[in-house]
């Protein structure tokens, strides 16, 4: 995969993802751990599905495109699924890209089952040909690639940093 996007200009690469921000200011500290003598009880409780909102945007070489929430009709917020993932490339993504200039555009997913339902999949064909790095894809999404997902390694917890400082009540 490195060696693909080597021989093309890497400014030209687009890597977009979507995170979930919980608007209980729940953050998932899976890996926190507290080291102590003494047992000090803690524990958290969390509602079995708190409210969230979904956020997507994309990073390439000239900055961010994005945010897009996730949202219906009514305005209220709303999961992804190959429908709302193919509304929002068509009717958000693809009008955004149009607005810079950019030529070339490498797009590069994960391998969620919205990014990868085959409606979705053949349209991202129709729009980027042969540069969509996806799985499914004619390049292959490499899974676990730390070097290839700077939103999830970077961006998001960023993000949440300060989203979460005041923890948010609403959308």
């Amino acid at each position: 995969m490195i060696s693909t996007l080597i021989r093309y200009d890497i400014k030209g690469h687009n890597i977009c993802d979507e995170a979930h921000f919980w608007l209980n200011g729940y953050v998932n500290k899976q890996n926190f751990r507290i080291w102590s003598e003494a047992n000090p009880q803690v524990y958290v409780e969390t509602p079995l599905h708190p409210e969230k909102l979904t956020v997507w945007c994309a990073l390439y070489a000239g900055g961010i495109i994005g945010p897009y929430f996730f949202k219906n009709e009514e305005g209220r917020n709303v999961t992804v699924n190959g429908d709302r993932y193919r509304a929002m490339v068509t009717n958000f993504f693809i009008p955004e890209l149009n607005n810079h200039d950019v030529q070339e555009l490498w797009f590069q997913q994960d391998g969620a089952t919205c990014h990868t339902a085959r409606a979705t999949i053949d349209l991202l064909k129709d729009t980027f040909g042969d540069r969509l790095v996806s799985r499914f894809g004619p390049v292959n999404w490499p899974p676990r690639s730390c070097d290839l997902t700077p939103l999830d390694y970077f961006l998001w917890g960023y993000l949440k940093s300060f989203v979460y400082a005041d923890k948010p009540q609403n959308a």
